[in-house]
């Protein structure tokens, strides 16, 4: 038996590693652990549903293994996906490192085209969870009704970015603005002396485990391809773009997907103010809010924190996408 700590740095052996291909002929990996019902007695036995794992900005999902495998042992068949142009699924910038997307439709469109494969696959009930980025895009596609989960789990979604100012479309001109005059593929901001080296100070941005920070590292070591810094202007651009649309009370309002929001106080990345907001306009929404205990990657949290969000993440689908 693989302990939490091994499963973090090593692919479970539940696990297999793939790719989905797009209609454009893309390639974006994937992780799935599947569940099979064997019956006659020989151990398996049949998923309670199926969940799918979108990460954030800049992630891969080697990050959150350790999550997805206890989703798995808690009966769930578990699928895992690499976002365009990032980690594992290539790249569309001028580099290696840099993040860059020239629509966060394109992103949408990828996540409905997946999901329409996946839920023909999978066992039900089907939910989705979304880490930050991968929250934002979760909750456009059910904003636009494009994908239709039992339920879905926004942790720490990217709503706003902290500390900012200046009124967003203000800010949105001034991306727009510079992702315009210029390449939009280079990079918005400095990440660091060395092109994709993590930057000091980052980790007390994340997480206060270190030894959960240091498993990104290690991923990196092991996997360059892994490796990414800053975004570009015009991901910036785009994601000022579709905060401003997600956030408009009308769009919220459309959404009847039941939504567990997962949030710290204390986010210094995305905005804790945009996320409340979208807690109370959404029609079918929980909030659970953390303090100073926790930062952004909250499911990468020391164990006090993540054990509180998993606990609320597994009462929330017993009760609100019951096994089938």
């Amino acid at each position: 038996m693989q302990t939490a700590s091994e499963i973090r740095r090593v692919i479970p052996d539940a696990a297999t590693e793939t790719a989905w291909i797009a209609a454009d002929g893309h390639r974006l990996r994937r992780i799935d652990w599947r569940r099979i019902d064997r019956g006659g007695g020989q151990g398996d036995v049949a998923a309670r549903g199926s969940l799918l794992f979108l990460p954030g900005r800049g992630d891969s999902y080697e990050k959150y293994l350790e999550s997805m495998h206890e989703m798995y042992l808690a009966g769930w068949q578990v699928t895992g996906l690499d976002w365009r142009g990032q980690a594992g699924s290539g790249r569309l910038g001028l580099d290696a490192t840099t993040g860059h997307v020239a629509d966060f439709a394109q992103w949408v469109d990828d996540l409905v085209a997946f999901w329409r494969e996946w839920c023909r696959e999978t066992p039900g009930p089907h939910v989705v969870l979304g880490h930050s980025m991968g929250g934002h895009i979760v909750l456009r596609a059910l904003e636009e009704r494009s994908i239709d989960p039992a339920a879905a789990v926004l942790v720490a979604p990217m709503l706003g970015f902290a500390g900012v100012p200046l009124p967003y479309a203000l800010l949105h001109a001034f991306a727009k603005l510079r992702s315009r005059t210029g390449d939009s593929r280079r990079p918005a901001w400095k990440w660091s002396e060395k092109p994709g080296e993590l930057p000091a100070g980052r980790a007390a941005l994340l997480t206060h485990d270190a030894e959960r920070y240091a498993d990104e590292e290690f991923w990196r070591e092991e996997r360059p391809e892994l490796v990414m810094g800053p975004a570009s202007w015009g991901w910036l651009e785009q994601a000022l773009a579709s905060m401003r649309r997600i956030m408009a009370p009308d769009s919220l309002a459309r959404v009847r997907t039941p939504i567990l929001i997962i949030a710290s106080r204390a986010d210094r990345l995305v905005s804790p103010r945009a996320i409340r907001k979208a807690a109370a306009l959404l029609p079918d929404a929980q909030l659970v809010e953390f303090g100073p205990e926790s930062a952004h990657e909250i499911l990468r949290e020391v164990d006090p924190v993540r054990d509180r969000a998993l606990a609320a993440i597994r009462d929330f689908l017993d009760q609100r996408a019951p096994r089938a």
